[in-house]
C-alpha cells in the first residue's frame, strides 16, 4: 500500500511541476512579445528623429543653393522613405515646410508669398533667417490600420 501511495504522489508532483513550467513559459513569452514591441517602437521613433534631422539639413542646403529671385523654395516632401510599399502603410512620409524671416532687400524675390513671416526688418545688416518645420509620419508596424504617428521638428536657421 505504501508503494501505491508513492506512485500517486510522484504523479501529482510531476503534474504540478508541468503546470508550473507551462505558466512560467507563458509569462516568458508574454514578456518577450512586449519587449519586442517596445524595441520596434523605439526603433521607429529613432528613425523618425534621424529623418527629421536629415531633412532639416537638406532644406538648409536647398535654400542656400537656391536663387530666391527665380524660385522660392517652400516645400520638400518625401513619401515611402525606408519602406517597401506605400499601399501597406509601411515606410515614412516626410513633409518639410520652409518659411522666411527677413527684409525685402535680402533677395527674397519670389518669396513674398504666404511663407514670409516678416519682411519689415528695419536693420538691413540682419541676415535672412528661415524656419524649417519637418513632419515625419509613420505607422506602427504591428497595426497598419492605425493612424499615423507624427514626429515634428522645428529649426530656426540663419542663412
Amino acid at each position: 500500500m505504501i508503494k501505491k501511495q508513492r506512485k500517486a504522489f510522484s504523479l501529482l508532483t510531476a503534474l504540478v511541476v508541468i503546470v508550473l513550467m507551462a505558466t512560467v513559459a507563458v509569462l516568458v513569452m508574454n514578456m518577450t512579445a512586449k519587449i519586442t514591441k517596445e524595441t520596434t517602437s523605439q526603433f521607429q521613433k529613432e528613425q523618425a528623429v534621424l529623418l527629421a534631422k536629415s531633412y532639416t539639413e537638406l532644406a538648409i542646403m536647398a535654400v542656400t543653393a537656391n536663387d530666391r529671385a527665380i524660385n522660392c523654395m517652400e516645400d520638400i516632401d518625401g513619401v515611402n522613405i525606408l519602406g517597401t510599399s506605400s499601399s501597406t502603410g509601411e515606410g515614412y512620409r516626410v513633409r518639410t515646410r520652409i518659411s522666411y524671416i527677413g527684409s525685402n532687400n535680402q533677395n527674397l524675390g519670389n518669396c513674398s508669398g504666404t511663407r514670409v513671416f516678416s519682411n519689415s526688418v528695419v536693420t538691413p545688416e540682419s541676415s535672412l533667417n528661415i524656419i524649417v518645420d519637418v513632419y515625419v509620419e509613420y505607422k506602427d508596424l504591428d497595426n497598419s490600420t492605425a493612424k499615423y504617428i507624427t514626429y515634428h521638428r522645428r529649426t530656426l536657421q540663419k542663412i
